[in-house]
């Protein structure tokens, strides 16, 4: 008995020596190639097998430390989908200017199985190539070749930067498994980092201490009657703490329904220069706070300044708010005004680039010139007007202080009923009606003497989405009637945003086949341009699809094309919060003719759902006439952002929703 145990562990050590993965690039296993699916998430397209990354400091003498990161990655293809994982970029700034990166890929290889040996195929020059973002960053990328279902992919890429203050944020974390992520830091004495996890998973934290050394070789030129050059090194020692983090089994974060970015719940690891303390020479602070940030932010040349010219615009100004003695008034011409006047280039950010005078000559600037111009323009014009610093939703959520933190700055009004806030970047843009992309939460306004106060972005007023149905249906099934859609605040801004470039034609043809091919004439659509009011779309529609007849009965969804039949919510559970962006009601009236010789044989009854803490509610009116049908349905959420632990109940009222809007009315021949 004791023998077979024996045997057994044996057994056991031997098989997990041999298949336990070597976290080591060009080690690849026939085991791994063969391998069909991922063990804990049989959907995944790809998995990320290891993914080891290190930053260390670099002492260079003419330059002093630079920073080097290095990352290799072990990926296993799975499907066809993940064939995009062939593809790997890494970004940088490039130039010679004081913050300069260079990035070099290497063994990049793609490994496959063929005839029962492995194969390798390795880069070319051609599958690596560098690309031009915008005019502060580039992209280097690569395509691995040879990638089919079963591939497994390797590749390492080193990144050398003088950017000290900002680490490369680390990902442990990504939209398909990571079976093993390590990530190591070598950071020396001198600097002190600000380190935060971000997401819902903590890796495993190994710290070390150990003394390290760099030689300084330095010359020294002698007089006399004959001349000589002295050199001399100087060997400095010093203490490097080395933190290791780890992480197994990460799970595939998954995309759902009203999720803000993902990357704010991504398991992930952010550094910022906190301090430095240089031998001989006193601390530095750097972020130590938020009124710190951006009070070193109003203090640049390229920010506070450009608040300060004004002359540039002061005689168009006067034209502009002449003869408005309110407020409101005096806001909005000026907003109109500038969003007419200079155009948004499409470049983020929150310093300028040109400067705001070239911005007002030229028609054209980045957010930071247009929306500093419009507060210096206020501020000309009598108001208490500050920037916000924002980030924006694309940009994520900061965990800590950090002057990355933003990448946007917009505009308030501090006014008699609380904070206006504006954005001149954007044509359909009204106060306190932000572009989709602004609504991140929370912003950071700065007054002139540097003191700062959290503004909160997200909407308290709700956009409405407004529908008037009525139509009349015939005993062969056919649907004939009009229609009435009005959008008000953030749903207008959105709408007026899809259809800018779309002409009427092609917007209406692709109405048709989305709902189910009706034949749409006499459109109209009201306030397109007057962005203060609500953009209002009429029409008549016919449509043969629109209900189903059985026997000597019709079966008829009350909303028709409307009807929502699928539950945005489909996790059992769910760990980040629900973002709507801005709070909205969805109300519709709905008048129906039944056809004559008919009766109705069901009406879906009236129903009321409440959500806890007042989060929204949905309604459903029913009530019938003669051969006519009334009915007025809402769908309200009040809060843009709902808490994880609401969840449950969301997705049990979405259920319930769905399952009312696609009762079906019955209709019988008498």
């Amino acid at each position: 008995m004791k023998t077979k145990h024996l045997i057994f562990l044996l057994f056991v050590l031997f098989y997990s020596t041999t298949n336990a993965q070597e976290f080591k690039l060009g080690k690849v296993s026939i085991a791994e190639l063969e391998q069909k699916s991922h063990p804990k998430d049989t959907a995944a397209v790809a998995a990320i097998l290891f993914k080891k990354g290190e930053t260390r400091f670099e002492f260079m003498q003419s330059e002093g430390f630079r920073v080097v990161t290095e990352v290799a990655m072990r990926i296993k293809i799975y499907k066809k989908d993940g064939y995009d994982w062939a593809n790997q970029a890494v970004r940088f700034i490039p130039g010679t200017g004081s913050i300069k990166e260079n990035v070099l890929f290497a063994d990049a290889v793609t490994y496959n199985l063929v005839a029962g040996k492995i194969e390798k195929t390795k880069l070319k020059s051609e599958g690596e190539f560098e690309e031009k973002i915008d005019k502060y960053w580039s992209r280097k990328k690569i395509t691995l070749p040879n990638v089919k279902e079963g591939s497994i992919l390797e590749f390492r890429y080193k990144i050398m930067s003088n950017r000290i203050g900002m680490l490369r944020e680390f990902y442990f974390q990504t939209d398909i498994p990571v079976d093993y992520a390590e990530y190591k830091t070598y950071v020396p004495e001198y600097f002190i980092y600000n380190s935060e996890m971000k997401g819902f998973t903590t890796p495993q934290i190994n710290v070390e201490k150990s003394q390290k050394s760099f030689n300084i070789t330095s010359k020294e030129r002698s007089q006399g009657l004959v001349s000589s050059t002295n050199f001399s090194a100087d060997k400095i020692e010093y203490q490097e703490t080395k933190t290791t983090y780890t992480a197994q089994n990460m799970p595939a974060m998954k995309e759902e329904a009203f999720v803000n970015n993902i990357d704010n719940y991504t398991t992930s690891l952010v550094q910022e220069l906190s301090m430095t303390k240089y031998p001989n020479e006193p601390l530095k602070p750097y972020s130590t706070d938020w009124n710190a940030v951006v009070k070193t932010i109003y203090d640049n040349d390229d920010f506070g300044a450009e608040l300060n010219k004004t002359g540039y615009f002061e005689d168009d100004l006067k034209a502009v708010v002449v003869g408005l003695t309110t407020q409101d008034e005096i806001v909005l011409a000026i907003l109109n005004y500038l969003k007419s006047t200079v155009k948004w280039n499409e470049y983020y950010g929150y310093s300028c680039n040109d400067g705001v005078k070239k911005a007002y000559k030229d028609k054209t600037g980045n957010v930071a010139e247009i929306n500093l111009m419009l507060t210096a323009m206020l501020r000309s014009a009598g108001l208490k007007a500050n920037p916000v610093l924002i980030s924006t939703r694309a940009n994520g959520v900061s965990v800590f202080p950090n002057h990355s933190a933003f990448n946007y700055v917009i505009a308030a009004v501090e006014g008699n009923e609380g904070l206006i806030l504006l954005d001149a970047t954007s044509k359909f843009s009204t106060p306190n009606v932000l572009p989709f992309r602004d609504l991140n939460w929370m912003g950071r306004l700065i007054r002139k003497d540097g003191t700062s106060q959290e503004v909160d972005l997200m909407p308290k007023k709700a956009s409405n989405n407004n529908v008037v149905i009525m139509y009349a249906i015939d005993a062969s099934g056919k649907i004939t009637g009009k229609l009435r859609r009005q959008r008000t605040d953030h749903n207008a801004m959105s709408f007026r945003s899809e259809i800018e470039n779309i002409k009427e034609e092609d917007y209406l043809e692709r109405m048709e086949n989305e709902n189910a091919k009706i034949e749409i004439a006499d459109y109209k659509r009201t306030n397109e341009k007057d962005v203060k009011l609500p953009i209002v779309e009429t029409c008549s529609f016919t449509g043969t699809n629109l209900c189903e007849i059985i026997g000597e009965k019709i079966y008829i969804n009350p909303l028709l094309f409307f009807t929502k039949e699928q539950n945005p919510f489909k996790q059992e559970e769910r760990e980040y919060p629900v973002d709507y962006g801005f709070p909205f009601m969805d109300n519709f009236t709905v008048n129906i003719d039944i056809p004559q010789g008919y009766v109705i044989e069901t009406l879906p009854k009236s129903s009321v759902f409440n959500m806890e803490d007042n989060i929204g509610s949905f309604k459903f009116i029913s009530n019938a006439s003669g051969s006519s049908i009334q009915l007025s349905i809402s769908h309200q959420i009040n809060t843009p952002i709902v808490s994880s632990e609401y969840y449950s109940m969301l997705k049990e009222y979405y259920q319930g929703m769905i399952a009312k809007e696609t009762e079906k009315i019955v209709l019988k021949k008498v």
